[in-house]
């Protein structure tokens, strides 16, 4: 029977989860919208049974930060018999004002084991997401200046959860996940561009030129002038701090940037 059940199968951690798990030979179940192994809609709770039949664990992702429902998931997950969960969480997730405040307090209260992760920036940002379309168009516009953060590898992410989804050593534990080092947004848009042949550069806007552009393309006000105060925590270097959470989760050090650039190069 499968018994661990990644939610967000589909997306930047979950995929690499679900892979870590069954290369390890453990049964997987991998939900999302669409293209997982089962659809799950958080606004539809008709769609969490057929997800959580015979889970043991589960790995969970709050996909929408605007209508928090997780915590919803979370008591129904217990309910249904799941005895583990492993968050992907936040940094400022610490504060009330932040939407996953309430998914860890869920999740925290839920009376199951649970592990919290707190990544930093994923490297992947830069290939996986909209940066990348706008790296493809020749610039990434952010009002970061030249504040610098300890991008995270996904594959890390990854294996740590998985760890803490098949281990009850990581049980309690809240993980900040770093890189190595800090580098600059000019830096790694520059190692990307080299990797991939793109002729790419960061351009520094101010917080404001951020909101008025995200406003534009469509993303809602609130949201923009929340992107761009985290952004302006890395301009006024509160955001270059390198955690020890995957050494002390994996027992060495994270992977630099660098790597995540070379296979790049390779794939």
């Amino acid at each position: 029977m499968e018994n661990v059940l990644v939610f967000g199968g589909t997306g930047k951690t979950g995929r690499r989860v679900a892979d870590v798990l069954r290369s390890q030979g453990r049964a997987v179940r991998t939900a999302a919208r669409t293209g997982a192994d089962v659809r799950v809609e958080l606004s539809a709770p008709g769609t969490w049974g057929p997800a959580l039949d015979g889970v043991a664990a589960a790995y969970l992702v709050e996909p929408d930060l605007q209508s928090v429902r997780l915590p919803g998931f979370v008591a129904a997950a217990t309910q249904a018999g799941v005895e583990r969960f492993v968050l992907l969480s936040a940094p400022g997730a610490v504060h009330d004002r932040h939407p996953l405040f309430a998914v860890e307090a869920a999740v925290r209260a839920s009376g199951a084991a649970w592990t919290i992760l707190r990544p930093g920036w994923l490297a992947q940002n830069f290939t996986e997401t909209n940066w990348h379309g706008h790296l493809t168009t020749g610039e990434l516009a952010l009002p970061t200046g030249d504040g610098r953060t300890a991008f995270v590898d996904a594959e890390d992410i990854a294996e740590v959860a998985a760890a803490a989804l098949t281990s009850d050593r990581h049980d309690g534990e809240q993980y900040a996940l770093t890189g190595p080092r800090a580098l600059s947004f000019g830096e790694a848009v520059d190692l990307v561009a080299a990797a991939t042949g793109l002729r790419a550069r960061h351009v520094d806007v101010t917080p404001g030129e951020y909101v008025e552009r995200q406003v534009t393309g469509g993303v809602p006000r609130p949201v923009a002038e929340i992107l761009a105060g985290v952004f302006t925590a890395i301009r006024d270097g509160r955001d270059q701090g390198v955690s020890d959470g995957v050494e002390r989760a994996l027992g060495r050090p994270p992977r630099p940037f660098e790597e995540y650039v070379s296979r790049l190069r390779t794939g």
